[in-house]
């Protein structure tokens, strides 16, 4: 009957016939509550007809009648949103209409870890199913600010990295121009690079100022940075993980980003950085520390001298033995 009557409302709607519309008992229909006996999932697809999120509607048992939404639409046009919302059990057809135009969509959260590379980063991004399209190109290493990041479905993958690189843009620049005086180094990619080779010697926050500390002594002094994870990336080739430790041939190879030949910073950034990473490098903790290695609890053993650093390091081996 409500299929009959909605279907002789259309009709007289699509032939001018306004003088036949019952706004009481269309208003009654509209907020009647709906068919669904639990609330569910449903999603409008990017550019999908509003008669073909109505057939959807219908068939998904959440509205009675198609041709009596179709008419209401006629009468008060609405946009429907792409996206994936949730609707609530029984939910009226005004309930249905006003959270496909008005209503938030759901959303879900990708978690960017601190550490990855860009081609890390472009590998977790394709396989989260909720985003959709291409990354058109590698994204400058170190450009994006790795952190939790809520997405709605059918959101763009090089959307949500141009997100990331805003964001890691207004996080560095208040850094920047808070920083100590007197450090080794000129430009923000300098910094950026620094804190990148931080970010990947060690996870744990409190060591992170000591870690830079370290870096920012050798440079002072023109030494040697000596960071394992410069020759991972170039020897990696940018995956930032070998699967296995560092060959003598490795340490000896001549390249840019051989921290074991060359002085100084390497060309760029080696990974993607977190707040705390930068905040290390532009503001580190005044130590006379130039050593440092594992110290087999997940840390690291600091020295000021090379004596010092020989004895952490010989600890160190008897711990990889098991001694």
């Amino acid at each position: 009957m409500v299929r009959f009557l909605a279907f002789v409302l259309v009709l007289a709607a699509l032939a001018g016939g306004a003088a036949f519309y019952a706004p009481a008992w269309l208003k009654g229909q509209m907020q009647a509550p709906g068919p669904t006996s639990q609330a569910q999932t449903f999603v409008v697809e990017p550019g999908q007809p509003a008669r073909s999120v109505l057939t959807r509607l219908e068939s998904a048992g959440v509205i009675r009648s198609e041709l009596l939404a179709r008419l209401v639409l006629r009468l008060e046009p609405r946009a429907f949103k792409a996206g994936e919302y949730e609707l609530p059990a029984q939910a009226s057809m005004k309930q249905v209409f006003d959270i496909l135009t008005n209503g938030r969509s759901r959303s879900y959260s990708v978690t960017i870890p601190e550490g990855l590379t860009s081609k890390q980063i472009v590998a977790l991004l394709n396989a989260v199913p909720e985003l959709t399209g291409t990354i058109t190109e590698l994204p400058s290493e170190g450009s994006m600010l790795p952190d939790t990041y809520f997405i709605h479905r059918g959101d763009g993958r090089q959307a949500l990295i141009e997100r990331m690189q805003a964001a890691l843009k207004a996080t560095f620049w208040p850094l920047w121009e808070a920083r100590q005086e007197g450090l080794p180094f000129a430009t923000p990619e300098e910094a950026i690079t620094l804190a990148s080779i931080v970010e990947r010697e060690t996870g744990i926050a409190s060591e992170r100022p000591l870690v830079a500390s370290v870096f920012i002594n050798r440079l002072k002094k023109g030494w040697r940075l000596q960071a394992d994870p410069t020759l991972v990336y170039f020897e990696s080739e940018g995956l930032g993980k070998l699967g296995r430790g560092l060959k003598r041939s490795e340490l000896d190879r001549d390249h840019p980003y051989n921290t074991y030949k060359i002085r100084g910073l390497p060309p760029g950034p080696i990974a993607h950085v977190g707040k705390e990473a930068l905040q290390a490098v532009l503001n580190p903790a005044d130590s006379n520390y130039f050593y440092f290695v594992a110290d087999g609890s997940g840390g690291h053993a600091f020295a000021e001298t090379l004596e010092q650093h020989n004895r952490n390091v010989k600890k160190w081996r008897q711990v990889e033995q098991g001694n």
